[in-house]
């Protein structure tokens, strides 16, 4: 009864195997990125960039593929900005990039963001240093202290 049991537990597990295996096959596509294709990098696991997390961008790039390691990862020639992380990534957090068709949209390279500089009357004194922050308190005329 028990040698039964077993049998018809490790064909269970067989074909469990199996299922999950077909499954895969059937959903899994390989990536097909080349040398010197341009592509976007997730930045989710990149903990110290400086500024708001909320406003960074989710991708960064494009960069150009150096080198690939397998089916599984790519090296990547990165900018300056991102010269402390490493230069080779899972395919996971890699994206093709897609340039933008000037045909189609012929206003987006022309636009620019230009922001006017903001006069201040303001005087700045710097005030303390925290953790290795300065503070400045900005005193305005006409104002009490």
């Amino acid at each position: 009864m028990l040698d039964k049991a077993r049998k018809h537990a490790a064909r269970c597990m067989e074909d469990s195997f199996a299922y999950a295996k077909d499954k895969w096959n059937k959903s899994h596509a390989t990536p097909d990125f080349k040398i010197k294709d341009l592509i976007l990098v997730s930045t989710t696991n990149f903990n110290k960039i400086k500024g708001c997390k909320k406003l960074k961008n989710f991708l960064a790039g494009p960069f150009v593929i150096k080198d690939l390691h397998g089916e599984n990862s790519i090296e990547v020639e990165l900018s300056e900005q991102l010269s402390n992380k490493h230069h080779t990534f899972p395919v996971s957090v890699i994206k093709t990039y897609k340039s933008g068709d000037t045909e189609k949209f012929p206003l987006r390279n022309k636009v620019s963001h230009h922001i006017p500089p903001v006069e201040s009357s303001g005087i700045k004194k710097i005030t303390k240093c925290h953790r290795g922050f300065w503070t400045e308190k900005q005193e305005w005329p006409g104002t009490q202290q």
